[in-house]
C-alpha cells in the first residue's frame, strides 16, 4: 500500500564487483540498453489487485511494460507471463521492505530470475536493487532511486512519452524465453512470473 502512486526512478547499472555499466544488452536483460536510465513507474494497488507500468522516458527509447497480480493468502502472486515461467510472489521483509522473486527454485528460474529488492527509505523515497540472473548465473546488478511524484496514478504524468491520458496501464506484458520448458499440451496458465521493473 506504501507504493501506491506515481514515481520517477533513476536506473543505475553495475558489474557484479561494483563498477559501472554502460549497457546491460549483452547480459540478457529482460528489458536491454544503456545505462543510466529513467523510468516512470505507475503503481496501483486497491488491497487485492495489483498494477505496475514501467515507462522509459530518458536514457533509453520510449517504452512501456505493465505487470499484474493479485493478494492471495497476503502474498502478492504475479499474473502469468508466460508460458514455463516460474511463479512469481512479493514478500515483506517487515514494514516498507518488499521483495519480489520466485516462490520455487527450477528449471524456470535457471533460464532468467531478477529478484527485486524495494526499501522505503523515508516518505516518498526508495530503493529498488536488482541481480539479474541469466542461465543460473548472476551477471549484474541494477539500483533505482525512487521519488514520489504523486500519490496516486490515475493520470499520466507530463513527463510520459507516450503522451496525456487517463490509461496508465499497458496489456500485461508476457514473454516467450520460457517457452522451451513447456511441453505443446501442457495448459501454461497456472504459471506465473514477474521481470524486471
Amino acid at each position: 500500500m506504501l507504493l501506491r502512486g506515481t514515481w520517477h526512478d533513476h536506473i543505475e547499472l553495475y558489474n557484479l564487483d561494483g563498477t559501472p555499466l554502460d549497457d546491460d544488452s549483452a547480459a540478457g536483460s529482460g528489458t536491454p540498453g544503456p545505462g543510466p536510465f529513467d523510468n516512470l513507474v505507475y503503481i496501483d494497488f486497491d488491497g487485492e489487485n495489483f498494477s505496475l507500468t514501467n515507462v522509459h522516458f530518458r536514457g533509453r527509447d520510449p517504452a512501456a511494460k505493465t505487470f499484474t497480480g493479485k493478494l492471495k493468502d497476503n502474498l502478492l502472486v504475479f499474473d502469468p507471463l508466460g508460458p514455463g515461467a516460474y511463479e512469481n510472489v512479493g514478500v515483506s521483509g517487515g514494514p516498507g521492505i518488499l521483495t519480489f522473486n520466485a516462490r520455487q527454485l527450477g528449471p524456470a528460474s535457471d533460464v532468467y530470475m531478477e529478484p527485486d529488492f524495494i526499501v522505503l527509505t523515508a516518505p516518498g523515497e526508495r530503493i529498488r536493487h536488482t541481480v539479474l540472473y541469466r542461465d543460473g548465473v548472476a551477471l549484474r546488478t541494477l539500483t533505482a532511486k525512487g521519488t514520489r511524484l504523486s500519490p496516486t496514478c490515475d493520470s499520466r504524468h507530463e513527463l510520459d512519452p507516450r503522451g496525456p491520458g487517463n490509461h496508465v496501464h499497458e496489456a500485461p506484458f508476457r514473454s516467450p524465453i520460457w517457452s522451451h520448458l513447456v511441453d505443446d499440451h501442457t495448459d501454461a496458465r497456472t504459471d506465473n512470473n514477474n521481470v524486471e521493473e
